[in-house]
């Protein structure tokens, strides 16, 4: 039996939590893994223009964490201690560092910042680290408003956009496309 995609729970304008908390769809939590499932559809579309499987499979581990960030994000955290939620680690994070460190030794320094573009692979990736960014301020904004949001979350989010940074531009120098260093205009 197919699983019927339409309920019209939310048709007033609210919907549920994990756990079964009605809020409205304009809450800030829905937002935040709202912004966190953006962020998987553009990796996933960043998945779809690389072609190296290793880049391909770590893609695919981080659109899993991702979906692990927004079960922690969409459960009321009052009764996320009853429920048994998928939970980040700190090994994720320490495998987005590694990574980074390994295609960091393949780069050569950076002497400016690098505007987005250089081929539709490597903006796609950009586009991927400002949603992440985005994600990132709306839990830490989260947190600041005395929301409970895991500090795992944040700083695996934080790690995350330098990850899809550092990505871009090793994407960029596998397919010989270039790194377009901005040019501040200084009037004189």
């Amino acid at each position: 039996m197919a699983i019927k995609i339409y309920t019209k729970t939310g048709d007033a304008g609210k919907t549920s939590l994990i756990g079964g908390t009605k809020v409205p769809k304009s809450h800030i939590r829905i937002e935040s893994y709202g912004t966190i499932d953006e962020l998987n559809s553009f990796i996933g579309l960043a998945n779809d223009l690389i072609i190296d499987e290793k880049t391909n499979a770590m893609l695919k581990e981080i659109q899993d964490r991702l979906f692990t960030v927004g079960s922690s994000l969409a459960c009321d955290p009052d009764k996320e201690p009853m429920m048994k939620i998928p939970d980040l680690k700190e090994s994720d994070v320490q495998l987005l560092e590694s990574e980074i460190d390994k295609m960091n030794e393949q780069l050569p320094a950076m002497k400016s910042f690098i505007l987005p573009g250089g081929h539709p692979s490597v903006s796609n990736l950009h586009i991927c680290r400002c949603v992440c960014r985005r994600a990132e301020r709306i839990v830490v904004f989260m947190q600041e408003e005395q929301m409970f949001v895991d500090v795992l979350v944040i700083k695996y989010l934080n790690r995350l956009s330098d990850y899809l940074f550092v990505l871009a531009r090793y994407i960029a120098q596998q397919l010989m496309a270039p790194e377009i260093p901005w040019k501040p205009r200084i009037n004189s």
